[in-house]
């Protein structure tokens, strides 16, 4: 209750400095569900961050709301016949925060730097790029191993945001404590666990679109504590609205609710072979794993926890994507026939496993409905709340045995599945390993048909949705709720909350 008050009393405090220079600034103020992780394009991973980065560090390419790929700090690009060369031309007249001048040597030392930094999370989605060339100072040459055919969909993303190579070199490791970018704000300061501010960049290139002078974002980890705020105006924007408060959301004149379904999805990650804790019979034996997802009724889960506003599934995309394998449809729930499977894998008395769940009110819900639901088959899971980029460090190491944590999704299906599913990939911290799932990753990027892309993900589909280390839940409702007081908002599918073209009156 002291953290709600203190969270209260703050955002009112920022409402009230706020107000005090009104006449001199105008200030969006975003609730954030989570405290990002470090705003560095190269290093980060988390979706709060994506957030706050699509107002500090603009991309090569953006999408649209139906999923087509769009220039941004690019302006063309032209694919070579034998798909192993991308030429792309960039945008003139751009500049970093720090005022050095976007050209393409700034752009092949921030590729080149998702591609060889160490701990970069950037490097396998570029991972067929072998070489960048600087054609002139316009334009760039991405050289490739081979044909990949998701690379215009990754550069839509932080794989395609530009850093300041001057503040790169400078600060190093250090870079996402101050980054430097060419996006439509820059940033001023952050203190962790409170607030992330930045300001409207003077020099930005589409700066007439650029109509707000500052930006606030507050990680607020209580969904109705978030609502609160937006409700007594101390906030402007809130993401991620819980599905069971949409019609209090939209009973409200005052407030305004957009939507989209995510292109992700959330699941249950499953310890394979990441460190001692792995050393369980639901890491060691498919048909456990297999028992342990017939003991989940999807629906009720919806049901229960999202008043059926979100969309259960299966898969690594949701049931609306083209890529989407009919042929796999959402398992029902059949306890008799669980029991059977854990039977035949030798499996006597009740399994306890270490449950980790990121700390927000509507994932502790579903963590209480799914220990339930196993409850019955024989599994018991000791829920363990954590702060949630706590709950990242932790997955990484292999402290934990199941996990429950979502992807917030990408463009291109490859973006979904390859860093989870293929071999020593950065985000499979399950340790999970199959030479066939690696072979058909690999050949459905080279292809660029989608058909031929969808046959090859069927048999990725076939071998990993009974034996994998991810069971996949439900696609949640992007939910976005802001005040009547802000004006040209777009959602777009990928959930983010880009600011170009946003009003406050």
């Amino acid at each position: 209750m002291k953290n709600t008050f203190h969270r209260l009393t703050l955002a009112a405090a920022f409402m009230g400095l706020a107000l005090s220079g009104a006449a001199a600034q105008s200030n969006l103020r975003i609730g954030l569900a989570e405290d990002p992780d470090v705003l560095d394009p190269t290093l980060a991973r988390t979706y709060v961050g994506r957030i706050v980065f699509a107002s500090i560090c603009d991309k090569l390419f953006d999408i649209d709301e139906k999923l087509n790929v769009v220039p941004q700090l690019a302006t063309a690009h032209e694919t070579s016949a034998d798909g192993k060369t991308v030429t792309i031309k960039l945008r003139p007249g751009v500049k970093f925060h720090d005022g050095e001048t976007f050209d393409a040597a700034a752009a092949k030392y921030s590729l080149d730097r998702h591609l060889n930094m160490k701990g970069s999370f950037r490097r396998p989605e570029l991972a067929s790029v072998t070489s960048i060339d600087v054609v002139d100072p316009a334009t760039i040459k991405l050289n490739l191993k081979e044909p990949f055919s998701p690379l215009l969909a990754q550069l839509t993303d932080r794989a395609g945001m530009m850093v300041s190579p001057k503040a790169a070199e400078a600060a190093g490791d250090k870079f996402g404590l101050k980054p430097v970018c060419a996006g439509p704000y820059k940033f001023v300061e952050r203190v962790q666990q409170d607030r992330i501010i930045v300001e409207k960049f003077a020099d930005y290139w589409n700066k007439d679109q650029v109509f707000i002078d500052k930006i606030t974002y507050l990680p607020i980890t209580d969904s109705t504590v978030r609502l609160a705020n937006l409700r007594s105006g101390s906030l402007d924007m809130i993401e991620r609205v819980l599905a069971t408060d949409i019609k209090t959301v939209r009973d409200n004149p005052k407030l305004k609710l957009v939507t989209a379904v995510e292109l992700g999805y959330q699941g249950l990650t499953i310890n394979l072979s990441n460190g001692p804790k792995a050393d369980t019979p639901l890491a060691k034996d498919a048909r456990v794993r297999q028992a342990f997802e017939l003991s989940i009724d999807r629906d009720a889960l919806n049901q229960v926890v999202f008043n059926g506003e979100f969309v259960v599934g299966n898969q690594w995309i949701n049931p609306t994507n083209p890529y989407y394998q009919q042929a796999f449809p959402v398992p029902k729930r059949d306890i008799a026939k669980a029991k059977a499977l854990l039977k035949e894998a030798g499996v006597t008395g009740r399994m306890s496993l270490d449950f980790m769940v990121p700390n927000n009110p509507e994932t502790r819900q579903v963590a209480e409905v799914l220990q339930s639901m196993v409850a019955e088959t024989g599994f018991d899971l000791k829920i363990r709340v954590t702060e949630f980029a706590t709950s990242l460090k932790q997955s990484e190491s292999g402290e934990y045995q199941l996990y429950l944590i979502g992807w917030s999704g990408r463009s291109d299906p490859d973006g979904n599945s390859y860093i989870f599913q293929v071999c020593g990939q950065p985000q499979n911290n399950s340790g999970y390993c199959d030479k066939d799932v690696d072979a058909w990753h690999n050949e459905a990027r080279i292809k660029s048909d989608p058909a031929e892309r969808k046959k090859i993900y069927e048999k990725v589909a076939a071998k990993y949705l009974p034996e994998g280390s991810i069971k996949y839940l439900y696609h949640r409702r992007v939910l976005v709720a802001l005040s009547d007081k802000v004006d040209g908002y777009k959602q777009m599918p990928d959930g983010l909350i880009r600011v170009v073209g946003v009003k406050l009156k």
